[in-house]
């Protein structure tokens, strides 16, 4: 499970990351997100008796949000190898004209 989420960046971390939601929540909610947030409203919130809104409103018991998301995903990508930049140095000249 550490292998999934080795990779996070200073987006989602600290105080850097709490002010960037601050600032991107007072924008607005894309369609994308509010249905996110949607998704984990009704399967990942849990009362203070055990139940989540989806359980609630269909009459029927459904996996853990966080246990199925895991399954659902791969293996994260590794990330691109960097290329070696040549810094030429206009001092040191290889060939020399004659």
């Amino acid at each position: 499970m550490v292998r999934q989420f080795h990779r996070s960046s200073s987006a989602v971390e600290g105080r850097n990351g709490r002010l960037s939601q601050l600032y991107h929540n007072g924008r607005g909610l894309t369609k994308c997100r509010l249905a996110a947030l949607t998704v984990i409203h009704n399967y990942g919130v849990r009362r203070s008796d055990g139940t989540i809104a989806a359980e609630r409103l269909f009459s029927t018991s459904f996996p853990d949000l966080f246990d199925w998301l895991l399954n659902q995903m791969g293996e994260l990508p590794l990330p691109r190898k960097s290329r070696h930049r040549v810094v030429h140095n206009p001092l040191k000249l290889e060939i020399v004209p004659a």
